[in-house]
């Protein structure tokens, strides 16, 4: 495959509850503290479950965006011209939190007078503020709106439509999506995300926005800009078996990795990581068990997993961007995130997961993984460089 078919990360930025940027994230990660906390944001009185992972002090959900593809452009050196002919490709919720409201709502642009218009809109509004010229488009595709848009990004990289693309991605929890899980008992009421443990009992929502700036490598070593990462390859897959369920034997989700792997030119046995999608919901954790399976065999039980949703948690349409740059980090680093709530081994989820402390990398490539209601599934194979 040729070299300009791989896009290289060049600049990341990421918010969370774990705090604002790169190291932020990585060492909340490592140190597998979770960030659940009563949420202040809005009232949750009349709640079934009252916590989430919020930082406390934000901005809109516009500002933060804005904030985070400016800080991610500048993280990877580009300047005026560089920036303005790069694309943007946001994901995102639509809906109130994107329109002007009361003063003290963070999720919402305070006063009128700058209120950025409804998704998708907003990513024009977003590319203006920041000096990105080129095409923008925009994913609501729930939780893999991120991961799509970069498997799409790597896709017109490589196949040289385009040069450079900034992927960016917000979700704040509000207390409309908040409500929503929380009616359908999705929510874990003993405050923990427990991913692939025994006794796991639901997901909770965290904060994040992020952005990641991914160029072809003849644009990246035009300017001599160093790559964290290289998106080797990328794979997408629907099983329709279920409104909200996943297939039980992982086929979406196992066809997505597959189809990384062939494009990334690897073999099963390269894969020394996986970031799982794992909520901490017994079906879902069980599925993608059973995918990673289908497709690793006997060698499924010894790749070292851990989901971080477990310590940041579920930013919905945002939590594929998160997780791609928290496997990103990772493999820089060398050490692997911890899988934290961890209660005792699941008859499921025959995996090896990571939960007494971080672990170093095996190899150079990762996976991240997504779902989504629907039936949705996305994997993303990074490589260090």
């Amino acid at each position: 495959m040729a070299e300009r078919a791989h896009p290289r990360i060049t600049g990341v930025h990421a918010l969370s509850a774990l705090g604002r940027g790169a190291d932020a994230l990585l060492a909340g990660v490592l140190a597998g503290a979770p960030a659940f906390t009563p949420v202040r944001r809005f009232d949750t009185t009349s709640r079934r479950v009252t916590v989430a992972a919020t930082l406390p002090e934000v901005g809109n959900l516009a500002d933060e965006l804005t904030d985070a593809v400016d800080r991610a452009c500048r993280a990877a050196g580009l300047d005026r011209t560089h920036r303005a002919g790069a694309a943007l490709f946001l994901a995102t919720h639509g809906g109130p939190h994107s329109l002007p409201g009361p003063a003290g709502d963070p999720t919402r642009p305070a006063g009128g007078t700058d209120a950025p218009p409804e998704v998708p809109a907003l990513a024009g509004h977003l590319a203006r503020r920041c000096g990105l010229g080129g095409r923008t488009r925009t994913y609501t595709t729930a939780c893999v709106s991120a991961s799509t848009a970069v498997a799409d990004a790597a896709t017109l990289i490589g196949r040289g439509d385009l040069d450079r693309v900034v992927v960016a991605a917000g979700y704040l929890v509000e207390p409309d999506q908040y409500a929503l899980f929380d009616a359908g008992r999705a929510l874990a009421a003993d405050g923990a995300v427990r991913p692939f443990s025994a006794g796991r009992r639901g997901l909770l929502l965290g904060d994040a926005v992020v952005a990641v700036v991914l160029e072809s490598g003849r644009a990246a070593a035009a300017r001599g800009a160093p790559a964290l990462a290289t998106v080797a390859g990328w794979g997408r897959a629907g099983d329709a078996y279920h409104p909200c369920q996943p297939h039980p034997e992982g086929r979406g989700l196992a066809r997505a990795v597959e189809a990384a792997l062939r494009r990334a030119g690897l073999p099963a046995a390269a894969v020394g990581y996986v970031n799982a999608n794992a909520t901490g919901t017994p079906y879902s954790d069980a599925s993608e068990a059973a995918a990673l399976g289908r497709v690793f065999g006997a060698a499924a039980g010894r790749i070292p997993v851990s989901s971080t949703k477990s310590v940041h948690g579920h930013a919905l349409e945002a939590s594929g961007l998160l997780e791609l740059v928290v496997t990103v980090l990772a493999l820089g680093h060398g050490k692997l995130p911890i899988n934290a709530g961890w209660l005792g081994p699941d008859g499921t989820c025959p995996l090896d997961v990571i939960t007494d402390a971080p672990r170093p990398t095996p190899t150079p490539h990762a996976l991240t993984l997504n779902a989504a209601f629907g039936g949705a599934n996305t994997a993303l194979l990074v490589s260090a460089p």
